[in-house]
């Protein structure tokens, strides 16, 4: 399977969203649940980013 932009935002979107509607669900206050949120999001997008950055330096794009 090739990772174009298209299917890595795709992917990610979609993994996000599962993540954080299960946070948002579940019976915590309303406060951790967003704090908890913006974290995952946050991990979530500096993983993406150093996952990128390393298979750029495999494939030899230095």
């Amino acid at each position: 399977m090739r990772f174009d932009l298209r299917t890595t935002s795709v992917l990610f979107t979609v993994l996000l969203l599962v993540l954080v509607g299960g946070t948002v669900s579940s019976p915590m206050p309303t406060a951790l649940s967003a704090g908890i949120s913006v974290g995952l999001a946050v991990f979530g997008v500096a993983s993406l980013i150093i996952g990128i950055k390393h298979g750029e330096y495999r494939a030899g794009g230095r």
